[in-house]
């Protein structure tokens, strides 16, 4: 690991088992998240020759579509907390014959970034853990040249997201669970548009906007695949966390009924929403 690691609770989980586990789903988790990745490259417009920066990268498809835009005379700085992700980053990136690409296991919070060298700064899901959001996105904002972008796909709230809210119904399982409030860190660390916009602004960047994302989030092409897919996902294991073997098991048949009533001829799609937050530094 490059550098002071600060997130140490979202360290243990990325570099260990969280990790693990999308590392090993690469295909499953980039086809869930296509439609509202290609908003995120369209927002960042990265140019030939640009040097971009791609925050939190995990399996590094923001990472290689950048490369391609940035092309030979551009690079990209490449950097996430989880060991597994990166492994699979690279050896993607390396089977794709992209050469301009730096990998590096670090907290972006601390990182010692070479001070205003990128163009452009970017992160699809991988900005809403931080323990400190203003320090983390100050710390990003030295790396950026003045009037260098910034281009962030993040979840809406939680209510706007079906995939979230229909595992969280599956397995309530009669406790009463807590909404996370705005900036712990999370899936939901930045879903809410007016504390985001005051962390950036604080930052140091300016000219803050959000454009909504709406599209299906597909987790699978039938309900036991999709299914197989949930039942290893990082919330829904915290909810099951603490329950008796009983209560799991109907917690889980809970779950598996959910995802079958999604199940459509083109897959099990839930509805998901998230921001592309764009901003500069000045």
């Amino acid at each position: 690991m490059a550098g002071d690691i600060v997130n140490v609770e979202q360290a243990a989980a990325w570099d260990g088992p969280s990790g693990e586990y999308w590392a090993a789903h690469q295909a499953r988790f980039d086809a869930a998240m296509e439609p509202h990745h290609a908003r995120l490259m369209a927002a960042a417009a990265i140019a030939p020759g640009e040097r971009v920066l791609d925050i939190g990268c995990g399996n590094g498809q923001s990472t290689r579509d950048a490369a391609r835009a940035a092309r030979a005379g551009g690079s990209v700085l490449a950097v996430d907390l989880s060991g597994p992700m990166l492994d699979r980053a690279r050896r993607t990136a390396e089977a794709d014959g992209l050469t301009t690409i730096r990998f590096e296991q670090a907290d972006a919070q601390t990182y010692a970034f070479p001070a205003g060298a990128f163009d452009v700064a970017l992160s699809r899901f991988g900005v809403m853990f931080f323990a400190d959001p203003v320090a983390a996105f100050t710390n990003i904002g030295t790396a950026l040249r003045p009037g260098g972008r910034l281009a962030l796909l993040v979840w809406q709230p939680l209510a706007a997201n079906e995939w979230m809210t229909t595992i969280r119904q599956a397995l309530v399982m009669g406790r009463e669970l807590p909404v996370p409030p705005p900036g712990a860190p999370g899936p939901m660390g930045l879903a809410d548009a007016d504390f985001a916009s005051s962390v950036l602004k604080s930052a140091g960047f300016a000219d803050v906007d959000f454009a909504s994302s709406e599209a299906p989030f597909n987790i699978g092409s039938d309900a036991e695949s999709a299914y197989r897919f949930a039942r290893g996902l990082h919330p829904v294991l915290q909810l099951l966390e603490g329950l008796d073997d009983d209560t799991k098991a109907r917690g889980l048949e809970n779950l598996r009924a959910a995802i079958a009533a999604h199940e459509t001829a083109d897959g099990v799609a839930f509805g998901s929403a998230a921001w592309v937050i764009t901003a500069r530094m000045p």
